[in-house]
């Protein structure tokens, strides 16, 4: 790997649209940047606690810029200008955003004061399950996220896909490894930290992430209830937030959630580890992702995994190796794979044995960030910023 030398000091600017999320994928990385690589590095967010977090954890500069997660004209100008004067003043020589709004305004603010180097993470498209009239403005910010990139990272290749096959930019782009931009800590998400307290007289699935609608929440319940009618010694536990004003569930699915004596809804924790402990397999039948880190933990802990046919899952998902792909939105193909779960308990058992070792060749943490790390030095090699030492 191409070091920095110590007589050259590389600012780097890292940027999402608020704090938690710079704080869950960056954890340990900013400072070993910093400490390790000789970067000089900025986290520019939204003002938060999380901001302040990164601040004493990472050992390195923040800055507050806030920024709307959803389109809001007026306040997306207020902090392109804020944007803007940042960078202009601290001059960067690498800006690097991930998160669509961060992406847009952070982009545009680097190409405005003349960046040498500006990358974009593409983690998910919004896009692609969008219609109308917002669709088209999505796809719009995204290709002005793209032109005033010089680099583009897709998270995945079903990311990259789409931006190539949308037309939302005509530049080279590719995927770093294997994809996944966070990587696993397999030392953290280890099943022999926990006692193995999966019950043989259940069959438990588990799923992690937003209770809204948009995770496939609707059809996991309707498809859930058909089988546990059949099979009673089922449960389903629910790990994650509910956002009622952004993504609704149906008032049939809130009721069942709620009074349902198979389902046990726990609500965000910090630690997911000890439900993944707790459960046979992972349930996940998302509409959309970048690449979903969910999958990536569970498989970590040993648990084969229902997918959708989406990007991301896809890509972690060997068909019946590690778990099994079905379409979309459909309650009837959840239905038939959980029940062929709960009916070959030996080919769970054979997928479960499969799960972590998959995981551990393609997304280990060290493996991924290293991939990132050389992209680094290959941009700066390239704009003449480093030397080969």
């Amino acid at each position: 790997m191409v070091s920095i030398d110590e007589n050259t000091m590389i600012k780097l600017v890292r940027s999402t649209t608020v704090p938690i999320t710079l704080n869950s994928f960056c954890k340990g990385f900013l400072k070993e940047l910093q400490e390790e690589c000789g970067y000089e590095v900025l986290a520019v967010s939204s003002h938060g606690e999380d901001l302040d977090e990164i601040k004493e954890r990472e050992g390195i500069r923040i800055i507050g810029v806030d920024m709307e997660r959803h389109i809001s004209p007026i306040k997306d100008l207020k902090s392109l200008y804020n944007m803007w004067k940042v960078i202009r003043k601290e001059k960067p020589d690498i800006v690097h955003s991930m998160t669509p709004k961060a992406g847009l305004i952070t982009m545009v603010a680097s190409w405005l004061a003349r960046v040498p180097v500006r990358i974009h993470t593409f983690t998910g498209l919004v896009f692609p399950t969008s219609s109308g009239l917002k669709r088209h403005i999505l796809m719009f910010t995204d290709r002005l996220t793209c032109a005033c990139a010089t680099h583009i990272i897709p998270e995945g290749e079903g990311v990259k896909s789409d931006l190539l096959n949308n037309h939302i930019t005509k530049k080279e782009i590719r995927v770093l490894g294997h994809g996944n931009i966070r990587g696993i800590d397999l030392n953290y998400y280890n099943p022999e930290l926990f006692i193995k307290n999966k019950s043989d007289d259940y069959f438990t699935f588990v799923l992690v992430g937003r209770i809204v609608g948009d995770k496939g929440i609707n059809e996991l319940i309707d498809a859930f209830i058909i089988l546990n009618d059949e099979y009673p010694q089922t449960k389903l536990i629910l790990v994650g937030p509910e956002e009622p004003l952004l993504d609704p569930l149906r008032s049939d699915t809130e009721a069942i959630i709620n009074s349902h004596p198979s389902i046990n809804t726990v609500g965000p924790q910090e630690d997911v580890r000890p439900f993944y402990a707790e459960a046979d397999a992972l349930v996940f039948p998302s509409y959309r992702e970048g690449f979903p880190n969910v999958v990536i933990e569970a498989g970590a802990m040993g648990l084969p995994s229902i997918v959708t046919d989406i990007n991301g899952s896809r890509e972690i998902i060997i068909e019946g190796e590690n778990g099994t792909i079905i379409p979309s939105k459909d309650t009837d193909a959840l239905y038939k794979a959980m029940k062929r779960f709960v009916e070959n308990p030996e080919d769970v058992l054979r997928m479960a044995k499969n799960a972590r070792p998959l995981i551990a060749s393609r997304y280990e943490q060290s493996y991924v960030r290293n991939c990132l790390k050389d992209f680094y030095n290959e941009v700066l090699l390239e704009k003449g910023l480093i030397k080969n030492v």
